[in-house]
């Protein structure tokens, strides 16, 4: 009879099965976490990687929850011409704009986050931990399906440099792009990832990768200078808490404001109350897309272009306001990114809920280490007063929103989800068919979903006729998308049960994919 040890749930599934090896020799949910991280490096290079930012959301088997902030730090003010143009990322139904260049990569977060996190709460040592990592970046990896959609999406960032194409070409083919069952192999990133096990983080802050990174930027327009590199640090931080629903919820803390946002729509879909409209129904979809609408005006309104401090937070969640947002919808007022995650919970009561962008990726790929470096800076999303107007040193405001939910029944799940601006409409969702509808985590992630952006709303199929005529009654430009894409996020997500055991699902519009891990 075997034993449970812990589960996880991620975007590929080496990258789960990185997590189950690490949990089946002894460590915990974070040194699984923390493999899974460093494998999808390997296994989603395009959109993780250790040159860009995170979080992590850990709660431990004692009950204590810590948000890491490792996301990425605006470099040194903007000093001649900068390497910095669009490319249109093309989705099939809908195209987005990105910048790349080196004037768009910001300083890394990654590398310091693996660190913070290992020290503080992991057992294993992390030449352990990075073993899972190093062995697919040696071996390779085949390129799946997702994959390879995702490489033909961002083809003109891959195509942009030699050493992004080799990024995501076969070894003896560097000219072209890996079919569907090929292998791509990233041994350097293997022989970076052995020397940070050997001499810690320091190496790549000030040693020879950072000072490789400064004199590529101060040549060919980048903005990174070693004062950036060496002043970077890990921010901890206390996760915001509300209670909703029946259950405590636990986000991502300011001054990032997608935790608080994604509350805060939840909290005025409490205030509805559940039982009031069936799901898909045209008042459960409109009710969705006014508190996505009510979400997006708050963030103007309170111009969150560089964080949300911890009094607006409390401002926003409070009751005065949410009654005050809740009247406006009810009085129909509001009428008008490459990220992956990864979850992991354990046997210990230890919950990991991960969540690692790279941007889309700059193009740039630091030499002889097999990093592609992000490219926040080039991100409208994170810049919304406008490219390169902020001050060195701040830490830009994501919408990645690693999320736990504890129960009264003594259950927890954790989860998050990829997606740029659509992370939070996808786990506002997810949380909404967990909580008002009652469905099982595989249910609750594969339900079709809708996200407004701006005053263009994009809806999966399968809703009805009859929602998506009211729908489309309040919003003319309603974009109807073909099944389910990878444009609405990508939710993995596990679940602890009171008496042990568990239960996870990966989101199939990002590859979802969970693995098990057992004393057998």
């Amino acid at each position: 009879m075997t034993n449970p040890l812990g589960v996880a749930a991620s975007g590929h599934k080496e990258t789960s099965k990185a997590a189950r090896i690490l949990l089946e020799e002894g460590g915990n949910a974070f040194d699984a976490v923390l493999g899974a991280m460093c494998t999808a490096c390997v296994c989603e290079p395009m959109l993780a990687s250790l040159g860009g930012g995170g979080y992590l959301l850990a709660r431990t088997g004692s009950g204590e929850s810590r948000v890491f902030d490792f996301f990425t730090e605006t470099p040194s003010n903007p000093k001649g011409d900068l390497d910095f143009y669009p490319i249109q990322a093309d989705f099939g139904t809908a195209t987005q704009e990105f910048h790349i260049g080196m004037g768009s990569i910001a300083v890394p977060g990654v590398v310091a986050g693996l660190f913070s996190i290992h020290e503080k709460l992991c057992r294993l040592p992390l030449k352990k931990i990075i073993e899972p990592a190093v062995w697919l970046a040696s071996e390779g990896v085949r390129v799946n399906k997702l994959q390879k959609y995702i490489n033909e999406i961002l083809h003109p960032i891959i195509d942009a440099t030699p050493a992004a194409t080799a990024f995501a070409a076969p070894m003896f083919a560097p000219g072209r792009l890996a079919e569907i069952g090929e292998y791509i192999y990233n041994p350097d990133l293997a022989d970076t990832l052995e020397e940070l096990a050997r001499h810690g983080q320091h190496w790549f802050y000030r040693g020879e990768p950072a000072e490789q990174l400064v004199r590529d930027c101060e040549r060919n327009g980048g903005l990174i200078s070693a004062a950036d590199m060496e002043s970077y640090r890990v921010i901890l931080r206390d996760p915001v808490t509300i209670e909703s629903h029946g259950a405590r919820i636990s986000v991502n803390s300011p001054p990032s404001p997608g935790g608080c946002l994604t509350v805060f729509a939840l909290s005025l879909l409490d205030r509805i109350g559940p039982g009031a409209y069936a799901w898909g129904s045209p008042e459960h979809t409109h009710a969705l897309v006014n508190v996505m609408r009510a979400s997006s005006l708050i963030r103007k309104r309170h111009r969150l272009a560089t964080g949300l401090e911890a009094d607006m937070a409390q401002d926003i969640l409070s009751d005065e306001n949410l009654a005050n947002w809740h009247k406006t919808i009810q009085e129909g007022g509001l009428v008008t990114r490459g990220t992956t995650h990864i979850s992991v919970a354990d046997a210990a009561g230890n919950l990991a809920s991960l969540t690692l962008s790279n941007g889309e990726g700059s193009a740039y790929v630091l030499p002889g280490s097999g990093i592609m470096l992000n490219n926040m800076m080039g991100e409208e999303d994170l810049n919304p007063e406008g490219f390169h107007r902020m001050p060195a040193g701040v830490r830009l405001a994501s919408m990645m929103t690693p999320t736990i939910a504890s129960f009264a029944d003594g259950r927890q799940i954790a989860l998050g989800s990829g997606g740029s601006n659509r992370i939070r409409s996808a786990i506002l969702q997810f949380l909404t068919n967990v909580l008002e509808f009652d469905m099982g985590l595989e249910e609750a992630v594969s339900a079709p979903r809708l996200h407004l952006e701006g005053t263009q709303l994009n809806v999966e199929s399968g809703f009805s006729d009859a929602t998506l005529a009211s729908l489309n009654g309040e919003w003319p430009s309603m974009r109807q998308w073909p099944g389910r894409n990878l444009f609405f996020g990508g939710v993995h997500a596990v679940e602890r049960l009171a008496d042990g055991r568990f239960h996870a699902a990966g989101d199939p519009r990002r590859g979802g994919a969970i693995a098990i891990a057992t004393n057998n």
